[in-house]
């Protein structure tokens, strides 16, 4: 008898590798400072991607997401990505 596989959330969140430029963050670490946010220390932008990733395991999903991230999601040369559980996450939208 063949399992069926498993639905799981994933989220996959993408930002720029520390020390390099980071235009968008600069900006909107400007802004805040300028709005009197002075306690910001730094601001990195990056993207969020949400997957819904149907597998045998919660291994195998994270495991098909990090060949995604590799091949199409992030650029190895200049981001990062980090890949974690997302059925407790807010939804978008949510400001909590």
């Amino acid at each position: 008898m063949k399992l069926q596989p498993a639905r799981y959330r994933l989220e996959v969140r993408v930002t720029p590798r520390a020390g390099l430029l980071d235009p968008p963050g600069k900006a909107i670490y400007q802004a805040l400072h300028a709005l009197g946010y002075v306690e910001v220390a730094d601001v990195r932008v990056g993207k969020a991607i949400a997957l819904e990733i149907d597998a045998a395991s919660e291994e195998a999903a994270r495991a098909r997401a990090e060949e995604m991230c590799r091949k199409l999601l992030a650029n190895p040369v200049t981001e990062d990505f980090e890949i974690v559980h997302s059925d407790n996450a807010p939804a978008a939208g949510d400001h909590r």
